[in-house]
C-alpha cells in the first residue's frame, strides 16, 4: 500500500542542495537531538543528590525533578507526533532541539529547587517533541529495505547516550558541578539545529488532518497524567488508598470517552482504526510490558551495585557497560536481520533471551562476583536489542503516513507507561518482600530489632539496601552482620521483582508471534 507524501519546497533538487534529505545525514541529524533526551534520562539521576544538597531540597522536591519530567514526556508524545504530522516533522524537530537546549540552560541558572522543577517539565515538553518527529523523518527519509537498519543505528545511539549517562554524569558533578550535567545540552542543541537547517527535508503526508482534536487532546493528556501520577505516588500513597484509586479510575475513564469521542471527531487525534492493525496493537502492548520488565527491573540493579556492593555511580555506570554496550552493538545488527527476515522471529527470541536474562538476575546474592553479573547485563542487552528495534519498527510501519508522527508518538508513550508500571509495581512487590524478610535476617545478629519510627525508617532504607551506620563501640562481627542482613533481605526482595520481571517478559514473547512486518512501508509515491 503506497502513501503519498508532498515534500516542502527545499526538496526539489538544486544545486548545493545535495546533502538535503540525505538519508544517512537525516540519520545522523535526528540521532544528535535525540541523544540530549537518552542522556538526560539518566545523568540527572547521578546529579539528584547534588541539586538536592546545593538547593536545600527535599526527598519530595527531588521526586518531582525526575517525576515532573516524565510527567510531561508521556503526557505530550503522542499530541507532539500529530504537531509533527500537521506542521511538518522538520519544523517539530527543530523546535524540540532549540528549546531542549534553552529549558537546560535555565535549569543551570535556576536558583532554587521550584524553579528546577519548573524548567525540567518544560525540557520534558520539549523532549516529546523531539523523538516522534525524529521516527517520523527516518520512515520519509528512508527506503523500506534499509528504514531497519535505521531504526536500529538510531535505537544503537539512544542505548549509547544512556550508557553514558551515569559515567558522564558522574564525572561532572564530581570535578565540576551539577549544572554542567545540563550545559552539555546547549552545544548540542546548537549542533542539531545547524545540522537540521542544512540536512533535514521536510516530509509531510498529502492527507494529513488539517486541524487539530482538542477534545481528544485533553481527554488524552488527561488520561496519561492521571495514569503515570497514579502510578508513581502509589508505592508512597498504598494501591487501594482511596486517592490512588481516585487517579487511576479517572484515567480509565478519561480514556474510555476519549475512545467513544474518536468516532465522532472529524479529524481525531489517533484515530481507532489504526487498532484495527493487529501487528500494531501487538506491538504497541509488546513496548509497554518490555519497558515493565526492564526498566522496572533495572531501577534496582543501581541500588545493588552502588548500596550492597559500595560502588561510586561512576564504577556502577561501568558495571553496566556489557548491557548497555551490547544494546549498542545490537540495534544495528538487529535492525539488519529484521530487514531479512522480518520481526517476529527475532523479537520472540529477544524476549525470550529477556527471560532468562531476568530469572539468571534474581540469582543473584551479596557476593555475587562480576563476572556473573556481567553475563546476565549482556544476554540482557543481547534480548533487548532486536525488540526495541523490531516492535518499533511494527508499530510506526503498520501506520498510514499521514500518522507517522502519532505512531512515533504512540511507541514513545507505550515505553514511559510501561516503565512508570513496572518500577511502581515491581517498587511495591519488592518492598514487601524485604519489609517481611528483614525482621528475620536482623534476628540472626543477636541484636533487638528496633521499634516504632526507627523500625519503619530501617525498613525503607533497606528498600534500597542502605544498611545504617554502626553505632560507636558496636563489635566488627555484629556490623558486618547487620550489613549482610540488610543486603540480603534486598537482594531476596530484587530477587522475587524479577521473577516477576520475568515472568511479563515471557508473556511479551508471546506478543510477538502476533507481529509482522510493516503493511505501509512500501516506498512513498513522492510529490514536489
Amino acid at each position: 500500500m503506497s502513501q503519498s507524501v508532498v515534500l516542502d519546497k527545499e526538496a526539489a533538487p538544486s544545486a548545493g542542495g545535495r546533502l538535503r534529505g540525505h538519508p544517512w545525514l537525516t540519520l545522523l541529524t535526528v540521532a544528535v537531538g535525540v541523544m540530549m533526551v537518552a542522556l538526560d534520562g539518566t545523568v540527572v539521576a547521578i546529579a539528584n543528590p547534588a541539586i538536592a544538597k546545593d538547593l536545600n531540597a527535599s526527598p519530595s522536591d527531588i521526586q518531582w525533578v525526575t517525576s515532573g519530567y516524565l510527567l510531561a514526556l508521556a503526557v505530550f508524545l503522542i499530541t507532539a507526533g500529530k504537531i509533527g504530522d500537521r506542521f511538518g516533522h522538520k519544523t517539530t524537530f527543530l523546535v524540540g532541539a532549540v528549546g531542549f537546549a534553552a529549558t537546560s540552560a535555565a535549569i543551570g541558572f535556576a536558583g532554587s529547587i521550584q524553579q528546577v522543577i519548573f524548567y525540567r517539565v518544560l525540557q520534558g515538553l520539549f523532549g516529546a517533541l523531539l523523538q516522534p518527529a525524529a521516527l517520523g523523518l527516518l520512515r520519509g527519509a528512508f527506503p523500506a529495505e534499509k528504514l531497519n537498519m535505521a531504526i536500529g543505528i538510531w535505537g544503537g545511539v539512544i542505548g549509547a547516550s544512556t550508557a553514558a549517562g551515569p559515567i558522564v554524569g558522574g564525572l561532572l558533578v564530581e570535578h565540576v558541578n551539577w549544572e554542567s550535567v545540563f550545559y552539555i545540552n546547549i552545544p548540542v542543541g546548537i549542533l542539531a539545529l545547524v545540522l537540521g537547517l542544512l540536512i533535514l527535508k521536510d516530509v509531510r503526508a498529502e492527507n494529513a488532518a488539517k486541524s487539530f482534536d482538542v477534545p481528544g487532546i485533553v481527554l488524552l493528556s488527561g488520561a496519561m497524567f492521571m495514569l503515570v501520577w497514579g502510578i508513581i505516588k502509589a508505592p508512597s500513597w498504598g494501591w487501594a488508598d482511596p486517592a490512588t484509586l481516585l487517579f487511576l479510575g479517572g484515567a480509565v475513564l478519561a480514556l474510555v470517552v476519549f475512545a467513544v469521542w474518536q468516532k465522532y471527531a472529524k479529524e481525531p487525534l489517533i484515530p481507532l482504526s489504526l487498532f484495527r492493525s493487529v501487528p500494531l496493537s501487538a506491538g504497541t502492548l509488546l513496548m509497554v510490558l518490555m519497558a515493565f520488565a526492564f526498566f522496572g527491573g533495572i531501577f534496582f540493579v543501581t541500588f545493588y551495585l552502588q548500596n550492597v556492593h559500595g560502588m561510586a555511580p561512576v564504577d556502577a555506570g561501568v558495571h553496566l557497560l556489557p548491557m548497555t554496550g551490547m544494546m549498542i552493538v545490537g540495534a544495528p545488527v538487529a535492525g539488519f536481520l529484521i530487514g531479512r527476515i522480518g520481526p517476529r522471529v527475532p523479537i520472540v527470541g529477544g524476549m525470550v533471551l529477556t527471560t532468562a536474562a531476568m530469572l539468571g538476575m534474581s540469582t543473584l546474592d551479596i557476593h555475587s562476583g562480576n563476572g556473573v553479573m556481567s553475563l546476565w547485563f549482556l544476554l540482557m542487552g543481547l534480548g533487548l536489542s532486536p525488540v526495541m528495534v523490531g516492535a518499533t519498527e511494527v508499530i510506526v510501519g503498520n501506520a498510514p503516513m499521514e500518522l507517522s508522527g502519532v505512531a512515533g508518538g504512540l511507541q514513545q508513550a507505550a515505553m514511559q507507561v510501561g516503565g512508570s508500571l513496572g518500577t511502581a509495581v515491581l517498587g511495591a512487590v519488592m518492598a514487601s518482600k524485604v519489609t517481611g524478610a528483614l525482621p528475620g535476617k536482623w534476628a540472626a545478629t543477636g541484636v533487638p530489632f528496633p521499634t516504632g519510627e526507627q523500625g519503619q525508617q530501617l525498613k525503607q532504607a533497606a528498600q534500597l539496601g542502605i544498611a545504617p551506620p554502626a553505632q560507636p563501640g558496636t563489635p566488627e562481627q555484629v556490623s558486618q552482620g547487620i550489613a549482610d542482613a540488610v543486603h540480603s533481605s534486598f537482594v531476596s526482595g530484587m530477587g522475587v521483582a524479577f521473577v516477576v520481571a520475568a515472568v511479563v517478559a515471557l508473556a511479551a514473547a508471546g506478543l510477538g508471534l502476533l507481529t509482522k512486518r510493516g503493511a505501509n512501508e512500501a516506498g512513498p509515491a513522492v510529490h514536489i
